[in-house]
């Protein structure tokens, strides 16, 4: 019987308390949970604990890749490298939550192919990004995101205050931002990952389009993509609960990121 594949977790709040969870729950076949990194360590070991995994190692996120074959990446932007950068430069296997950072890191792609090291960016809560792929094949294909939540998600964004616009007063669908992906995730950093997904799936972040919304009427996140191809056009919708943990992402997301996880070795895996 081979080794489990060892697995370590970057930030154990809404998503990474959840992906921890599930590999410390057994819900990842033939993997064990090594180690976390948390800004708050007294909490984080209680969490763990509680999880069923006392013994995960508490380190710096730099740290990380030195444990584990993979490393999961669930922190806010401005903490993307802390944990990107070694496990690349370990050549480890980097699951990527905060797609966005990738934007504008293509020499970590680079440096990835130099180093053996594999960048995997879960579907998150999208839809059909295999069949974006395969469109895009055709290099004239457009496709453009439209992305609309309710307006609470948006609490705290910079640009929405530099705007002047209050949330509590917004009573119709409003229009938040329209432009390349690239911008966008400049301008909505925690709320634009599904975009960035979807831009790197495409033709990139400055040729993919993508719309923000603010819409009171919702309950959920809404996310519609919509691809013109030659080879075949694309009008695909997906509504996700927000995360009751944090209302800025779905709840789908963190066990998107373990359904990538359980494809890891799988003798069967379905799309790619």
């Amino acid at each position: 019987m081979s080794a489990p594949t060892r697995i370590a977790v970057a930030g154990l709040g809404a998503i990474g308390g959840s992906v921890a969870r599930a590999i410390a729950g057994g819900r990842v076949p033939g993997a064990v949970l090594v180690a976390a990194s948390a800004r708050d360590r007294a909490r984080a070991s209680k969490s763990l604990a509680a999880m069923g995994a006392p013994d995960a190692a508490l380190v710096d996120p730099g740290d990380l890749a030195e444990l584990a074959e993979i490393v999961v990446e669930c922190l806010p932007a401005a903490a993307f490298e802390a944990v990107a950068e070694p496990a690349v430069e370990r050549g480890r296997e980097l699951v990527v939550a905060t797609a966005s950072r990738l934007l504008d890191r293509g020499d970590l792609i680079d440096r990835a192919a130099e180093t053996g090291a594999r960048i995997r960016v879960p579907t998150g809560a999208l839809v059909g990004l295999d069949a974006v792929r395969a469109a895009c094949v055709d290099e004239a294909a457009e496709v453009r995101i439209i992305s609309s939540k309710p307006p609470r998600a948006f609490a705290g964004v910079a640009h929405i205050a530099e705007q002047g616009i209050d949330l509590d007063a917004v009573d119709a669908p409003l229009c938040l931002y329209a432009g390349p992906v690239r911008e966008g995730a400049r301008l909505f950093p925690a709320n634009v990952n599904v975009a960035a997904a979807l831009s790197l799936a495409a033709h990139g972040p400055d040729r993919t389009i993508q719309e923000v919304w603010a819409d009171p009427g919702l309950t959920r996140n809404r996310h519609r993509v919509v691809v013109r191809s030659r080879l075949a056009d694309i009008d695909a919708a997906i509504e996700n609960l927000p995360d009751p943990d944090n209302p800025r992402t779905s709840a789908i997301t963190a066990h998107s990121i373990v359904a990538l996880l359980r494809r890891h070795g799988a003798a069967l895996t379905v799309g790619s």
